[in-house]
């Protein structure tokens, strides 16, 4: 699919890995909506949250490229927020050819200590975030008779971790979705896919991760992600976003390629 001209909504779009897709569309000739949490919506999780100005950076941030942008507020967890958020792209921009479904977050406890309200939290964004946000967008896709969605999963949907119970089920969870929703979306034009990040240096690692695994393994926490990094990966290397997003693009840009789970983590998980 040629990207120049498209029109994509990215959700958790407000900084790190959302930001990073949403400009690498940009580059390559797409509008781009933004949507985050607002103001109101903070809460239920163990780090800060990206805030309003960020959101606003990021739709900045895409204008600078020639392309046009929106930011819009929207909690991907209530079917009329994600209802709004996607009927306010079409109507700005005309239509809506890509979702990237990344709003995410992370929590870190084991079993026997996990709140049940934080685990419900975890599923409502990570799961039924990407559920409401397809569901909105899919009229919309088939009208257009073609298009896109790249559901942001992670390696933890592929191999679970101890004290992260919640988290990677929720990623498994959407990489099942994903296979599902491809089949039924191929016959309209649209293909669907789940892209696994590996190992980024962003918030959920520098204020979740790296105190859990530091109690867990007695390293220092400012030496946590290196030594994990050593340890864990094939290249011996951290993943950055512009990689992730790069693979996005390829995802959206992709002839024939439908239900299946691209994997950037440098070795760290091959199966």
């Amino acid at each position: 699919m040629q990207l120049s001209g498209k029109i994509a909504l990215v959700t958790g779009g407000a900084r790190g890995l959302g930001r990073t897709i949403a400009l690498a569309l940009a580059r390559e000739g797409c509008d781009v909506v933004v949507s985050d949490l607002s103001p109101s919506d903070r809460g239920g999780v163990e780090y800060a949250l990206a805030g309003a100005d960020e959101l606003e950076a990021t739709a900045a941030a895409v204008r600078a490229c020639g392309r046009r942008s929106l930011a819009v507020f929207a909690d991907v967890t209530r079917a009329d927020d994600c209802e709004r958020m996607v009927t306010a792209a079409v109507e700005s921009m005309g239509g809506l050819d890509i979702l990237v479904a990344n709003a995410g977050i992370i929590a870190a406890a084991p079993v026997v200590a996990m709140d049940d309200a934080l685990w419900d939290r975890i599923f409502a964004v990570n799961v039924r975030g990407v559920f409401l946000s397809a569901r909105a967008a899919i009229p919309h896709l088939v009208a257009r008779g073609e298009g896109r969605i790249v559901n942001i999963a992670s390696v933890a949907g592929k191999t679970g971790r101890a004290g992260l119970s919640a988290y990677c089920a929720s990623k498994a969870a959407v990489i099942s979705f994903t296979q599902t929703l491809a089949e039924e979306l191929g016959p309209a034009g649209i293909a669907v896919n789940a892209l696994c990040p590996g190992f980024i240096k962003t918030a959920m690692w520098t204020e979740v991760l790296n105190p859990m695994l530091a109690a867990m393994t007695g390293l220092p926490v400012d030496k946590v992600f290196e030594e994990f990094i050593e340890r864990s990966t094939f290249t011996k290397r951290e993943q950055t976003p512009e990689e992730i997003a790069e693979a996005a693009v390829f995802l959206c840009r992709a002839e024939n390629i439908t239900g299946t789970t691209l994997t950037v983590a440098g070795g760290g998980e091959v199966h």
